[in-house]
C-alpha cells in the first residue's frame, strides 16, 4: 500500500484537487491502459492510500473510495491540431477570463500565476466546435528523466474538455477520465491542446481533447465524462 498527498496548488475547486491532476497520480501506479472513475471530491493535505488488488487501483480516504483506476481501452478520433498562433488567438476567446466558477484552478484558473499553475486557457477556434490553447510546460513539471509527468499530462488533457462542451460557465465537474500518454512531452516546447464535444446525455457530457508536440505530432488523447451539478 501507498500514500500520496495532494498538495492545495493542484486544487480545482479550492478544496479538492484538481480532477486530471488527481486521474493521472492514480494512473501512474498501473500499467494498463485505463479509465479513472471518481467517486468523491479528492481532499487535499491528506494523506490517502494507494491499494492495488488486481487489476483495479483506488484511492481510499480512510474506509472512502475517492477514484478507482481500471482497464480500458481508448480509441478516439482526434480531429486536427490549428498551429500554435492560431491555438493563442482562440485562447484570446477563452470564457474563463471574465467568469469562472474556479478561478484558482491548477490547470485553467486565470488567478493563478505564471509558474504558479499550468494556465490553460482553451478557447473557440473559428468556424467549429473545437476548442484550443497554447501550452509552454515549465520546468518544475519535469520528471527524472527531464520530461513532463505523467499526472501532468492528464492535468492538461482535463479543463480543455470542459469549455468544449459549454459556451456558458456553468459548475460541472469530472466524473471518469481515459486518457494515454503516447509521447511525454518536453519543459519548454510549444505545444497546442484541443478539446472537442462528442455527445451529450442529461447531465452528462462527453468530451475528447488532445496535445499535439510542438513538431505536430500527438503526444497524448483522452476521454472524459462530464457531470453538472
Amino acid at each position: 500500500m501507498n500514500t500520496i498527498v495532494i498538495a492545495p496548488e493542484f486544487c480545482g475547486p479550492r478544496d479538492s484537487g484538481n480532477g486530471g491532476y488527481v486521474c493521472g497520480l492514480i494512473a501512474n501506479y498501473v500499467d494498463f491502459d485505463s479509465a479513472v472513475i471518481l467517486r468523491k471530491p479528492p481532499p487535499l493535505s491528506k494523506p490517502l492510500s494507494v491499494i492495488t488488488v488486481k487489476d483495479k487501483v483506488s484511492l481510499m480516504d480512510g474506509d472512502q473510495l475517492i477514484g478507482e483506476a481500471i482497464p480500458e481501452i481508448l480509441d478516439l478520433d482526434t480531429p486536427p491540431a490549428p498551429d500554435f498562433n492560431q491555438a493563442r488567438e482562440a485562447s484570446d476567446r477563452f470564457i474563463g477570463y471574465e467568469n469562472h466558477v474556479f478561478p484558482t484552478c491548477f490547470v485553467c484558473g486565470p488567478d493563478r500565476h505564471e509558474g504558479d499553475g499550468l494556465r490553460i486557457f482553451a478557447g473557440r477556434v473559428n468556424g467549429n466546435q473545437l476548442v484550443a490553447a497554447p501550452w509552454i510546460p515549465a520546468d518544475t513539471l519535469a520528471g527524472d528523466d527531464g520530461l513532463v509527468r505523467k499526472e501532468f499530462h492528464w492535468a492538461a488533457l482535463d479543463c480543455p474538455g470542459y469549455f468544449s462542451i459549454t459556451d456558458v460557465i456553468k459548475k460541472s465537474v469530472l466524473g471518469k477520465m481515459s486518457a494515454k500518454v503516447l509521447q511525454k512531452v518536453k519543459p519548454g516546447e510549444r505545444c497546442v491542446i484541443t478539446g472537442w464535444p462528442i455527445k451529450h446525455d442529461g447531465r452528462k457530457h462527453f468530451s475528447g481533447t488532445a496535445i499535439f508536440r510542438e513538431d505536430g505530432s500527438l503526444a497524448a488523447i483522452a476521454h472524459a465524462i462530464w457531470i453538472d451539478i
